[in-house]
């Protein structure tokens, strides 16, 4: 039992290092200072892993997402200028407003495939992004 308690206490260290990354997104070419920028970050599942929102200032935002695990990424977002919580839309369902997605992968008429969004996290991570909008 010694033994599993001395191992136990040399490897978490190594195991809370391993959670220390950060991933630092830059969003940039926002129209506007008005309202905030939501902004989320999806794991390689393309699930919900964390959510946050910011200001903006000089129409580009900074989120820092702390305690990252090491693997694949992806984070989409969008410039909710009205502050409702939803990207507006057209009624031909045309975004009103900003939006974006890692690795700024975009296509004709909506986002690439998730597997473009992705992005490789195995320690301090920085990730910029350009905003779209479609009028």
């Amino acid at each position: 039992m010694k033994k599993v308690f001395i191992l136990f206490l040399l490897l978490t260290p190594l195991l809370y290092t391993a959670a220390q990354s950060s991933i630092k997104v830059e969003i940039v070419n926002l129209e506007n200072n008005k309202g905030r920028v939501l902004v989320a970050l999806l794991d390689q599942h393309e699930e919900d892993f964390m959510d946050t929102s910011s200001v903006i200032t000089d129409n580009e935002c900074t989120v820092i997402f702390k305690e990252i695990r090491p693997g694949k990424y992806a984070v989409r977002f969008i410039h909710d200028e009205n502050q409702n919580e939803e990207l507006d839309t057209n009624i031909l369902g045309i975004p009103k407003e900003g939006f974006g997605f890692s690795n700024d992968a975009m296509g004709k008429f909506g986002p690439k495939d998730f597997s473009e969004w992705l992005f490789d996290v195995s320690g301090d991570t920085k990730i910029q992004i350009t905003a779209k909008y479609m009028f």
